[in-house]
């Protein structure tokens, strides 16, 4: 993919949603306090920030509930733009996170930008496409997320790779039902990457494709919080 097409694959993605829009506009990155996602992995202080502003919003004084939590909405953002351009394009675009840059906000999901170049996207042969974009969506962004988070508070690597696999199905499920030309290429990639290093056995899948994972995000012990859709529970647990 050329140029032209990479600026209107990007530009397309906002119209998925929120947590998969990514901007391209120069000017956007000049008038805004933008930071290296990278550094997002590395620097405690934004990421400690963030679970506590987390935990605020939620009225909870759990550590372990605003760090699953935390890492639940970071990790859907991070995950949701190359999955959906490997799903309606079949590229992996260039998005490592030494290539995005965040913007804090007060509320929602954080603005990312990236300067699209003049560079192609190298094309991927469809046997290697998997493989490409679980190096990038996992190794390069999940795997240091989950040690940085992981750094701040003690809670369970397993829960918050359950929390990546759920947001990577949450991601391939709105672009299979908001492009269903794409749908089974979506599907494909959702069953494929969640077999996938980590994120193996983190999931199941029944029988009319419903999703649902092996373990809890912990939202069930916020005041008002309940079961996920995709929940390991029937039930709330007793607190």
């Amino acid at each position: 993919m050329g140029p032209p097409e990479t600026v209107a694959a990007l530009d397309d993605l906002a119209s998925l949603g929120p947590f998969f829009a990514v901007e391209t506009d120069p000017a956007a990155r000049a008038g805004g306090i933008w930071r290296p996602l990278a550094a997002l992995y590395t620097d405690p202080e934004p990421l400690r920030r963030r679970i506590v502003e987390v935990g605020e919003f939620l009225h909870t004084d759990e550590d372990r509930v605003a760090a699953s939590l935390t890492f639940q909405s970071l990790s859907a953002r991070v995950v949701a733009p190359p999955v959906a351009i490997a799903a309606l394009h079949g590229v992996v675009a260039p998005l490592e996170p030494q290539a995005l840059y965040w913007r804090p906000v007060p509320s929602g999901p954080w603005p990312l930008w990236t300067a699209t170049g003049e560079s192609p996207w190298p094309s991927v042969a469809p046997s290697q496409l998997v493989d490409r974009l679980a190096e990038l969506v996992i190794e390069r962004h999940l795997r240091p997320l989950v040690d940085a988070v992981r750094a701040q508070v003690g809670v369970a690597e397993s829960l918050l790779w359950g929390n990546a696999a759920s947001s990577l199905a949450a991601a391939l499920r709105l672009v299979g039902e908001q492009r269903p030309a794409a749908v089974h290429t979506a599907r494909a990639l959702a069953d494929a990457l969640l077999g996938y290093g980590p994120l193996a056995g983190t999931s199941s899948t029944g029988p009319a494709g419903r999703f649902r994972r092996r373990s809890c995000c912990l939202y069930y012990r916020t005041p008002e919080g309940g079961l996920c859709g995709d929940c390991v529970f029937d039930e709330p647990p007793a607190r």
